[in-house]
């Protein structure tokens, strides 16, 4: 009797957590997220001034959100829009996130990569004067004027 008892309560929580999991997925507009679309980075009312800012950059005729904020191979960037997705979503649940909005230092070296991949010559051209800086330091606002 007793181990009936515990694969009931096993049965319904998982239930309940596939429930709830499936109603925010849906109420969240999760699938949009699989996609390349970068219209769903503005699903939430925060990123409205990121996106606004993309649809002027010099950026938007060649890279999408996720040229430049996810890693390249299909792993790396599901699991990082996974991470990614969970934390954005606890953040902004329990209103727990800086205004104005901060890059993670992950995330920081996620878009530096990404500036080596498109622009490596330029990189390397100017390698020598670098002394440590990163692309973003000074171009921080490049794909996403505001």
């Amino acid at each position: 009797m007793r181990q009936t008892a515990t694969g009931v309560v096993v049965a319904l929580t998982i239930g309940l957590a596939m429930g709830i999991g499936g109603y925010t997925f849906v109420y969240a507009r999760g699938a949009s997220y699989l996609t390349n679309d970068p219209a769903a980075c503005a699903n939430c009312h925060v990123m409205e001034d990121y996106y606004r800012g993309w649809l002027v950059s010099s950026h938007r005729s060649v890279a999408v959100c996720n040229d430049c904020h996810t890693p390249h191979g299909f792993v790396p960037k599901y699991a990082t829009k996974a991470a990614n997705g969970f934390w954005h979503s606890f953040a902004f649940t329990t209103g727990r996130f800086p205004e104005p909005l901060q890059i993670t230092p992950r995330n920081r070296r996620i878009a530096e990569a990404s500036c080596h991949g498109c622009h490596q010559d330029i990189i390397d051209a100017i390698a020598p004067h670098r002394q440590g800086l990163t692309c973003v330091r000074c171009h921080g606002a490049v794909g996403h004027p505001r």
